[in-house]
C-alpha cells in the first residue's frame, strides 16, 4: 500500500534528481517505491475492472468475462 508519505518521497526524489543527481542508494530507494507504486496502481485499476456489472436491455445483469 502506498501512503501519501511514499508519494511525497518519490517526488523529493525527482526533484533531487532533477536539481543535483541521486546517489546510489537514493536510485535504488526511487526504483523500490516508483514499483510499489505501479503496482498499487494496478491492482486497484484490476479491481475495478473485476467489479464491472454489464447491464443488458432486458434487465439481466452479467460480469465482465477475462478474454483469453
Amino acid at each position: 500500500m502506498i501512503t501519501d508519505e511514499d508519494i511525497k518521497r518519490i517526488n523529493e526524489l525527482y526533484h533531487k534528481s532533477q536539481a543535483e543527481g541521486l546517489t546510489d542508494e537514493e536510485k535504488e530507494e526511487q526504483q523500490r517505491l516508483r514499483k510499489a507504486y505501479v503496482d498499487a496502481i494496478k491492482g486497484n485499476l484490476k479491481a475495478n475492472l473485476d467489479n464491472i456489472v454489464i447491464q443488458r436491455p432486458d434487465g439481466t445483469k452479467e460480469k465482465l468475462k477475462k478474454k483469453q
